[in-house]
């Protein structure tokens, strides 16, 4: 910013003027502490056929580093396979966990534009909750984002997205994501 101040993102900003407020309100909480909020959005790519082709992980890699703005760990086999070819120790997939502005940011991306963009996309189911509070889902095109183009993609991956709340039951968590405009169907 150019006078200086620190950037805030627009969902951390709508959390602590009007959700917080409301979730405290809601479920009658004595202490702020109590109000649960975002913790942490990991997303993952598995890529199993990285096997065949060790460029396909250099690839995921870099697609998910634009998704999410920061570089993403590899995660390589814990052990071998013989069926899958599998050696212990080779790459198969790409994660990254994003805390703080980046998000809220994310959050924003794939709340207001990514969702939408999925093709016959009619919300996303609340069974998805864990019992503790975290929510996970699973995307089948990573191109919805806007960060990908498409031209360039030699092939379409999907990706898990998990978002960590501390919420401690279900019903606190699926407040919270419907209070940042998740689409929720029932």
């Amino acid at each position: 910013m150019a006078d200086g101040s620190p950037y805030v993102p627009r969902l951390k900003t709508l959390y602590d003027t009007e959700i917080r407020p409301a979730l405290k309100e809601e479920f009658g909480y004595t202490n702020d502490m109590q109000i649960p909020r975002l913790d942490k959005i990991v997303l993952n790519m598995g890529v199993g056929d990285a096997v065949a082709d060790s460029k396909k992980i250099k690839t995921a890699h870099d697609e998910l580093m634009m998704i999410s703005g920061q570089k993403p760990v590899i995660n390589k086999a814990r052990k071998s396979i013989a069926t899958y070819k599998l050696r212990e120790g080779m790459p198969i997939g790409v994660k990254v966990t994003l805390r703080g502005a980046r998000m809220y940011d994310f959050l924003d991306r794939l709340v207001m534009i990514a969702l939408p963009r999925i093709r016959d996309f009619r919300g996303i189911r609340g069974k998805n909750l864990d019992g503790r509070g975290n929510f996970a889902m699973g995307i089948t095109e990573h191109i919805v984002f806007p960060e990908i183009d498409y031209d360039q993609v030699d092939e379409i991956r999907g990706m898990d997205i998990i978002i960590c709340t501390t919420a401690s039951t279900d019903a606190e968590a699926k407040a919270l994501l419907k209070r940042f405009n998740m689409p929720f169907t029932n």
